[in-house]
């Protein structure tokens, strides 16, 4: 595995014409904004571009792919994962792709290497952030759909800016987005302050439901699939439902626990400045960052749940 710079990586693309663009499972802002904005940098500079396919995007950002994907990979296209920190946050539809993938641009903590090249940033807020920094280099001109994509990555990424990922770069991107489109106020509205009656339903529920310990600073809730049925929830509903119950008053590290059809359940860990989610999620082969980090547990749901809480912080 051979580590680039951002220079490197942008010299690495000026040198090649063709490109396919590979979003991670279950896709977040900054996967579907880093996939679009780069596909989009790349056609500027003449060369062909897609975003592959992913079955999994939902409503609210497959706006930002349209026009922009197709449906299969073709042999010529130079393959590029986009914050993807593992080889199994790939969709399934995507994994007999994993040994073509050339260059991975990531920002995660811990993140695993399984391309030849890559240019991984822990330091960076969001992968978004990046792909900015590179386009930059290749001298692409920002234009309206890139701001909206790049915005959208890095402000998903840091809750709008509150997160402690959050640096003083994320403000400078941010701020050239801000200059170039005029729609911001509009992607804002969209991303945090619209929230459906299913998923204020599914708040109730957890807040009914949630389980305190260590004197109330840690939190967890386990949500079984038959409740998510039953209130009828989207993927769209349910994105970040994670950081909700790290909201409360008091608590500083929470987990959220999703039952998922195939019986595995999908862990969720949240933490203030000071705790560590990516150490609970490591003891179940995941990662990601300290203050926001993933797994997945082929357990039962409440022995899942028992299973977090022996692996949570002494507090």
């Amino acid at each position: 595995m051979t580590q680039l710079t951002r220079n490197e990586a942008a010299a690495w693309l000026k040198t090649r014409d063709r490109f396919c663009i590979l979003t991670h499972r279950r896709p977040d802002g900054d996967t579907v904004g880093s996939g679009a904005a780069l596909c989009r940098g790349l056609r500027q500079l003449g060369k062909k571009a897609w975003v592959l396919e992913n079955p999994e995007v939902t409503e609210k950002y497959a706006p930002f792919l349209a026009e922009l994907c197709k449906p299969a990979w073709e042999e010529g296209d130079v393959l590029v994962c986009v914050d993807v920190a593992s080889s199994n946050m790939l969709p399934e539809a995507f994994a007999h792709l994993e040994e073509k993938i050339a260059l991975r641009i990531d920002h995660h903590r811990g993140a695993e290497s399984f391309t030849e090249l890559e240019m991984v940033d822990p330091a960076a807020a969001a992968c978004g952030q990046i792909i900015y920094d590179i386009l930059a280099e290749m001298g692409v001109k920002l234009d309206v759909p890139m701001a909206n994509a790049l915005y959208t990555a890095i402000a998903t990424d840091t809750g709008c800016f509150r997160y402690h990922n959050t640096q003083p770069h994320t403000f400078e991107v941010a701020a050239k987005c801000a200059a170039v489109s005029s729609e911001l106020f509009n992607l804002n509205q969209m991303l945090f302050e619209t929230n459906s009656f299913a998923r204020l339903k599914i708040q109730s529920w957890m807040t009914e439901n949630a389980r305190f310990y260590g004197e109330g600073q840690i939190c967890i809730c386990a949500l079984p699939l038959e409740v998510e049925k039953e209130i009828g929830v989207t993927e769209d509903d349910m994105e970040n439902i994670s950081g909700f119950p790290r909201t409360i008053a008091g608590v500083k590290i929470a987990a959220t626990l999703r039952q998922q059809n195939d019986g595995i359940v999908k862990l969720s860990v949240r933490a203030v400045p000071g705790y560590d989610a990516s150490a609970v999620c490591a003891k179940f082969g995941g990662g990601g960052h300290r203050g926001a980090a993933g797994a997945s547990i082929n357990l039962p749901l409440e022995e899942a749940a028992a299973a977090v809480l022996a692996a949570m912080p002494e507090i």
